[in-house]
């Protein structure tokens, strides 16, 4: 096993138990409710485990993170593909002006 294998199982196995230990500890389902202004009869609610609902606002957390990020980056991706299309440019005229320069090379002088 490599070192980088052996440091995800040290880390990796201990966060599945605690998480597998809050799961087993939170089975108690719980009432959510999306209407803010009536706590007596809400106009939307949903009964599930305490644990898919912390697991859920996680999931959430990470996609908002992720979209951010992307579009954080935007302008990291855009100076990429701006520098690849110049590095094309530049590798294209190096190619010509390596054609030209054997053109010019075979061309038996015609001062005879």
């Amino acid at each position: 096993m490599t070192f980088r294998r052996i440091i995800n199982w040290a880390i990796g196995l201990p966060i599945a138990v605690i998480v597998i230990a809050f799961c087993v500890a939170n089975r108690q389902w719980v009432e959510i409710s999306f209407d803010p202004f009536s706590s007596t009869s809400p106009f939307a609610t949903m009964f599930m485990p305490l644990w898919a609902l912390v697991f859920i606002g996680i999931f959430f957390g990470m996609i908002a993170g992720w979209i951010a990020c992307w579009f954080g980056q935007g302008k990291w991706r855009r100076a990429t593909k701006e520098a690849r299309v110049d590095l094309q440019r530049a590798q294209d005229e190096a190619q010509r002006l390596r054609r030209e320069q054997q053109d010019r090379l075979s061309i038996p002088n015609q001062t005879s």
